[in-house]
């Protein structure tokens, strides 16, 4: 409800028999048992799961008895309706596939329509958006070549809702949209014409465009004040309050999100939801109003309300308020406080997204195994019923035999393909969740994983490892908004994720502003310290560009060190949950102490390093310089890279203002 209104057409259909070659009398007693059943299933979908299955098993059985293929796809539908109720998705898209396939088979187009709908709104709810859009559309395909224009409109209001999730689809929701609206106002479905405007507004509104989703909110209000339902009142006082708050009319903003606060208070569904928005709604007008107390009061009441039905979305923007609020109070210890909660709920709905697409992998997995157990039922019966009628005919005809021989052979082919088919769909979901764990991983690591469920620590003889950080970091972060701080630092961190990448280099871990990679692990090579530096050296220039835009912008500039030291390591994944590949050792020490005894803009690197690369580079000594636990230590600043004769030899540049160098 926070962005669009869904629309699920999941009604049914009213049954009515017109002949099955029975007698008038026996028609009409099964027409009004078949009828009585469907309409007892459909009455406790919701309530009573169990009843609801077995009067829909009876009317299947029923409708197969005096042949009659629309009451047994109105009765597989009612049974998709029991599971979809009961949020079993894999259930209901079962069956309601079954009832397709039936409704195909009579060529009912209203009824092709009304389950390509509902498989697309179990799609939806999956998150695979592809599925659902197609679903979708031949859902209105079938609606409009039916004529039934309850099917089109909530095919189009459904196509338009799959556009509005991205804002370069805008225009291709709003098509839809308009359509459904238009259609709707046709056939006076007032409940369709207010979901509908109500979407409308929420696509303007994201557009920029706030004069028209004003109109089209005031037009939702309208209809479902006609269609005298109340349910989704809040949602679009809401949204009223926040264009007017986006206009700076903060008294008007006040007063729909005091109107949606009351109107929440008197609905059943999702009313502390709605409340939690609408409390969230004043905190944010108070607060561009300037007015922090109050501000502070309506997000801790919208706080209380979202910690208690957990409402992650709620939550990350009102501690995402706070957080500003407090910074804006100068209460930096709460506003520290409250962006960490923000970070935590951000990262909880980030892994909330990751299980979904691991849920859905399993649900296509799940639904794809079941239908070819289905597909080898339906052929391993037929090969039985075959093989009888072969044998009561083997003495009647050799030729018979040998004609259901091939057709048994070829059955049995099918089979095979059918196997074929579904290990490759298993082999591809596969591939998906190996890619997912060597994002977090290095692909040999994870390969011993999956092998033996353990990683092996390793011990590496020739590692080069790498360490940055920012000078004063601690008092620049002081001094910036906690929401800013973040983002700045992760735009840097992800510009030396690609620099590494681009270096073949392995990332460790970010520790606060300090950024660690390595060279050389998980598989050895020759030249990782030549690359180890060349990536340090685009560090440093991303750093140097990016400091020249701050100080056009007349910001503070982030100086950055960067140490690098080669030697032995021990390497291996530590933990049991959310593991992590680390490396240890007195080499990641010295190289943590390279960084710490650099200059800001320059590559300290040490002896070991410089010996290793200055073929390569051109190295500036600075003498023996005091590393704390480590005592004196010969290190070098690495200038640039040198350009070396064929058959040259290369030392490492003196400098008289550079020897003898402590600190």
């Amino acid at each position: 409800m926070r962005s669009k209104i869904i629309v699920a057409c999941v009604c049914c259909f009213t049954l009515i028999i017109k002949g099955s070659g029975q007698s008038p009398s026996d028609v009409q007693a099964d027409t009004s048992a078949l009828n009585t059943l469907l309409a007892k299933s459909k009455e406790l979908a919701g309530s009573n799961p169990d009843q609801a299955i077995s009067y829909s098993l009876q009317a299947k059985k029923l409708a197969d008895q005096i042949k009659f293929p629309k009451g047994t796809a109105l009765a597989l539908k009612n049974l998709g309706f029991v599971y979809f109720y009961q949020s079993k998705p894999f259930e209901a898209i079962q069956y309601w596939t079954q009832s397709l396939e039936v409704f195909k088979s009579i060529k009912d187009l209203s009824g092709v329509s009304n389950m390509l709908n509902n498989i697309g709104v179990i799609y939806n709810a999956q998150g695979d958006y592809e599925k659902a859009l197609a679903n979708y559309l031949a859902s209105l395909k079938a609606g409009e070549q039916s004529g039934d224009q309850l099917r089109i409109v909530t095919a189009l209001q459904n196509v338009g809702n799959v556009y509005a999730l991205k804002k370069e689809t805008y225009d291709k929701a709003l098509d839809y949209y308009l359509r459904a609206l238009d259609l709707g106002k046709t056939v006076k479905e007032y409940n369709d014409i207010a979901g509908t405007s109500a979407n409308i507004g929420e696509v303007y509104f994201n557009k920029g465009k706030d004069s028209l989703a004003l109109h089209y909110y005031e037009e939702a209000l309208k209809a479902y004040r006609d269609a005298k339902d109340e349910s989704s009142l809040p949602f679009v006082y809401n949204a009223i309050g926040k264009v007017y708050k986006k206009q700076g009319k903060y008294d008007e903003a006040l007063r729909f999100h005091t109107k949606a606060y009351t109107a929440a208070q008197s609905v059943e569904y999702n009313r502390k939801q709605f409340m939690a928005q609408s409390l969230l709604g004043l905190a944010n007008t108070y607060r561009a109003k300037g007015d922090l107390p109050t501000a502070l009061d309506y997000f801790s009441k919208a706080e209380v309300i979202g910690r208690e039905i957990n409402a992650l979305d709620e939550l990350k923007d009102i501690y995402q308020g706070l957080s500003s609020a407090y910074a804006s109070a100068k209460q930096y210890d709460e506003a520290f406080k409250y962006q960490t909660l923000f970070t935590d709920v951000k990262d909880t709905l980030y892994n909330i997204e990751t299980d979904k697409k691991l849920t859905r992998m399993e649900f296509d997995f799940n639904l794809q195994k079941k239908q070819g157990e289905i597909n080898l039922l339906t052929k391993d019966k037929a090969i039985r019923e075959l093989e009888v009628k072969r044998q009561r005919q083997a003495k009647q005809a050799l030729m018979l035999g040998l004609v259901m021989l091939g057709v048994i052979a070829f059955i049995i082919f099918r089979n095979f393909l059918a196997k074929v088919k579904i290990n490759k769909i298993l082999d591809r979901q596969k591939a998906q969740i190996e890619h997912l764990l060597l994002n977090i991983l290095p692909s040999e690591v994870a390969k011993e994983l999956q092998v033996s469920g353990t990683a092996t620590p390793r011990h590496y003889e020739n590692v080069s490892v790498l360490f940055t950080d920012f000078k004063s970091f601690t008092s620049i972060a002081d001094k910036m908004p906690p929401q800013e701080l973040v983002e700045e630092l992760n735009s840097c961190f992800m510009a030396f994720d690609n620099i590494i990448e681009k270096y073949n280099l392995e990332k460790i871990k970010t520790i606060g502003d300090a950024y660690m990679c390595a060279g050389g692990i998980p598989t050895p090579d020759s030249d990782h310290p030549i690359r180890i530096v060349k990536a340090a050296m685009e560090i440093r220039e991303f750093i140097h560009g990016y400091n020249s835009k701050r100080l056009e912008l007349g910001l503070a500039v982030w100086d950055i060190r960067i140490g690098i030291h080669v030697g032995p390591i021990v390497a291996g994944v530590v933990g049991r949950k959310k593991y992590a590949y680390d490396i240890w050792g007195s080499t990641v020490n010295i190289a943590s102490r390279m960084e710490s005894n650099g200059e800001p803009g320059q590559i300290n690197v040490s002896a070991a390093a410089c010996e290793m690369v200055k073929h390569k580079f051109i190295c500036t000594p600075r003498g023996k310089i005091y590393a704390k636990n480590i005592g004196e230590i010969d290190m070098y600043f690495v200038e640039s890279e040198r350009e070396t004769p064929e058959g040259g030899s290369v030392t490492v540049i003196m400098r008289e203002d550079a020897k003898n160098i402590t600190q």
